[in-house]
């Protein structure tokens, strides 16, 4: 396992070091079952097609600049960490990028030795959704456990936030279960990629 703290997230040098790697915020499309091989949906061929492309140019694809949402919550993401802090009574430190398991996890902060925070904003109408639930959103979830088994740490605290409303803080711990199954999917979809990029490049027949 490696902790990267001395680039930040969203540099140049950030991006490359997630160029043609799976990353976290991305499992979600490999556990979508679809028609395709090893069951896997047109949403996880796409994602395969975008890192064969990272590989062979050595560029990121597209790389995404960012829209009102993301500039939003990276704007405010100091906010809801330090009333996180507050409200746990605890200090957070950030880093950039952790990569373990041939996959990379960006997470928002570290929590001492065993626990991280992934924190996202969120629209007042989904602000009040999610704490009605008091779950923590299925889209997040392959995120957050993925980011457990990437940094190889116990517990992770997603945190919802919108100015003015109640701070959501969910604490989830490792589902070795679906842990099992992302690492299952990672192999596969890597042995897939590797097959297709051959295939490209002219290898393979």
């Amino acid at each position: 396992m490696q902790i990267i703290t001395e680039v930040e997230q969203g540099s140049s040098e950030w991006l490359t070091l997630r160029l043609g790697i799976v990353t976290c915020s991305e499992l979600d499309c490999l556990l979508v079952n679809g028609k395709g091989e090893a069951g896997f949906g047109a949403g996880a061929f796409t994602y395969m097609n975008t890192l064969i492309g990272e590989r062979i140019t050595g560029e990121a694809a597209d790389p995404f600049t960012g829209n009102c949402h993301t500039e939003r919550g990276h704007e405010w993401e100091d906010i809801p960490r330090k009333l996180y802090e507050k409200l746990e009574e605890v200090e957070t430190r950030q880093v950039a990028i952790i990569l373990n398991h041939g996959i990379g996890y960006s997470p928002d902060s570290l929590i001492g030795d065993k626990g991280l925070n992934e924190i996202k904003t969120k629209l007042p109408k989904f602000q009040v959704d999610v704490i009605l639930s008091g779950e923590v959103p299925r889209e997040h979830v392959a995120q957050c456990q993925g980011g457990l088994w990437v940094s190889e740490r116990e517990w992770i605290d997603f945190i919802s936030y919108w100015p003015g409303m109640p701070l959501f803080v969910k604490r989830m711990y490792r589902d070795e279960v679906m842990i099992r199954k992302i690492a299952e999917r990672v192999k596969a979809f890597y042995e897939i990629l590797d097959e297709r990029m051959n295939k490209v490049l002219g290898i393979a027949a």
